[in-house]
């Protein structure tokens, strides 16, 4: 698959692309949120951003999303562009019956109030307001558990997705591993790279099953993300590579 960060959009070639994403998004509305990501594949970040304006995340995912927003500014005007195109789509398209109208009535009322899709300023600090907001505190008072030597990690479960913030000590190798779903990470501060790129504050990195990396932070400082997963992923490498990337070594 195609993994693609903020830096990487073209949205002049990909606003068609999305157009079409946008109208599959829409008809799949809320029906879509708390099922797997991968019920319509996300391979590029033109199409995350569809399902973002169409409501069809998984709520965390959606965090994310709004997080990146909030951190990358500049990618606002292609959000703002699907938001209009979404608008068009909606009043040109065909009206369709209801269907299990007591069952989107339910879900309507369980959903929290909706804010415009268009972020706030950055705040100061490591977590964007939207990321402090959903887990309910800031990166000095993260609950950390050391998984591995050298690496941090807070995990829960949201809306069918299993999300995690975690922190890799500078220069830190993470076990080789591929995705039996689909991955979203957000870069919170510092950066790691991998065999396909490099991944600083405010750059989304999609993986899914095709995905078979070894990421790296980078040596001049921590490295803070967020993560959202729909499935577990799955150690790869020699039995060698993962005992000395699993002990730090």
């Amino acid at each position: 698959m195609i993994r693609k960060r903020f830096g990487d959009v073209s949205h002049a070639k990909c606003a068609q692309t999305a157009l079409k994403r946008l109208r599959v998004a829409l008809i799949e509305g809320h029906e879509a949120a708390g099922e797997r990501m991968t019920a319509e594949t996300i391979d590029t970040i033109d199409v995350l951003m569809a399902r973002y304006v169409a409501g069809s995340l998984p709520y965390p995912a959606h965090v994310l999303v709004r997080a990146h927003l909030e951190i990358a500014r500049a990618n606002h005007s292609f959000v703002a562009g699907l938001e209009d195109m979404a608008g068009d789509a909606l009043e040109d398209g065909v009206a369709l019956p209801l269907t299990r109208r007591l069952d989107r009535l339910a879900k309507i009322f369980e959903t929290a109030p909706s804010d415009d899709h268009a972020a706030p300023a950055e705040t100061p600090g490591v977590f964007p307001t939207a990321l402090r907001d959903f887990v309910g505190f800031d990166e000095t008072d993260i609950p950390w558990r050391t998984k591995m030597p050298g690496f941090r990690e807070y995990e829960f479960e949201s809306d069918g997705c299993h999300a995690s913030i975690y922190w890799i000590k500078p220069g830190r190798k993470i076990p080789a591993h591929t995705h039996e779903g689909q991955e979203l990470t957000l870069v919170l501060d510092g950066a790691f790279a991998d065999g396909d790129g490099r991944y600083g504050r405010g750059d989304i990195a999609i993986a899914d099953d095709t995905v078979d990396h070894r990421p790296i932070a980078e040596s001049e400082r921590p490295c803070i993300c967020f993560a959202v997963t729909d499935a577990p992923l799955r150690l790869t490498g020699s039995l060698g590579q993962r005992l000395g990337d699993i002990l730090g070594l």
